[in-house]
């Protein structure tokens, strides 16, 4: 097993690298620029001339070959200090510190949820295939999987506010300042991807499920005589989860590099808002720094759903 969690963190340290890279080069060739647009800013309050535009960009130090600009931003990221925003001067590393507990709430929450009842779901419509129970389950899931999330969220928030007149707070508040305010901000949200994440995750479920049912070590443990729910639960269980894990690494990623259009809908502070708010203001610094922070996480949840796949199956581990 060390061997093998040697390897992966061996695979992982390149694959930084490249993305790193891609990044930094993305940011430099796609069209427009930052600063151009502060300087035909038609309010008045960001005209540059020439000389000041230029003073400007050597104190960002744009005015450096790409090689001494990467080896800067790499600087810089490893000290902690992701530089500022353009437009509201606030240190973008902070703002993604005191945004980022929230996005990774919803995010585990709703993988939380979508477990407790996709997992279950899959595996006994797997068992009960083609009876009522599996055709209502696979009817349900058709349904929150053609649902999209945002519209969803809008749903949930109609009835909340008109029916039961309830309305989370729209500042931002941690858990360790205050849980239960928290935990209004973050509730809705994480129902409303868990629902569909949990539909995906009974599908897989269910999928991987009907396989492994089929397989000469379930024949032999019916022969022996064991119990359905022992048959499910310890064999079957077990191999059934490595294409659930996948599925649910990736979604994982993706939710906590924040999930747009339900923090939109919710008016949640989290990453996705933020990616948003830098993409309006042209706030390249932020963005550059958001779309490192998104990948580093893609990579760090592949790794875990890598070494997942060593534990739950020795034959991964050893070849």
């Amino acid at each position: 097993m060390r061997q093998y969690i040697l390897q992966r963190l061996l695979i992982a340290i390149p694959t930084v690298f490249g993305v790193t890279v891609l990044i930094f080069l993305a940011m430099r060739v796609i069209p427009g620029d930052p600063l151009q647009t502060i300087y035909t800013e038609s309010t008045g309050a960001y005209i540059l001339s020439e000389e000041e535009l230029a003073e400007v960009r050597a104190s960002l130090g744009l005015d450096k070959p790409l090689w001494q600009q990467y080896l800067s931003w790499m600087g810089q990221v490893f000290r902690g200090e992701m530089g500022y925003s353009f437009w509201t001067k606030d240190p973008i590393s902070q703002m993604i510190l005191r945004r980022g507990p929230i996005s990774a709430q919803i995010a585990i929450f709703a993988v939380v949820l979508s477990w407790l009842f996709g997992v279950p779901i899959g595996l006994l419509s797997a068992w009960f295939r083609n009876s009522w129970a599996d055709q209502v389950s696979r009817a349900g899931i058709t349904i929150f999987l053609a649902v999209p999330s945002f519209w969803l969220g809008l749903l949930i928030i109609l009835f909340t506010v008109l029916v039961l007149t309830w309305r989370p707070p729209l500042t931002i508040i941690q858990f360790w300042e205050d849980p239960g305010a928290n935990f209004a901000i973050v509730a809705l949200p994480s129902v409303t991807l868990g629902l569909g994440l949990g539909a995906a995750t009974a599908r897989m479920a269910r999928s991987a499920a009907l396989e492994a049912l089929f397989d000469d070590y379930v024949r032999t443990a019916r022969a022996k005589g064991l119990g359905n729910s022992l048959i499910i639960w310890r064999h079957v269980f077990k191999n059934a989860m490595l294409p659930v894990i996948t599925s649910t690494g990736l979604a994982l990623g993706g939710l906590l590099g924040g999930t747009v259009s339900v923090e939109k809908a919710f008016a949640v502070p989290g990453l996705g808002s933020l990616m948003v708010q830098g993409m309006q203001e042209r706030d390249w610094m932020m963005i550059q720094n958001l779309v490192l922070v998104y990948g580093l996480i893609y990579v760090f949840v592949n790794l875990l759903v890598d070494l997942s796949y060593g534990m739950l199956d020795p034959r991964i581990r050893y070849s």
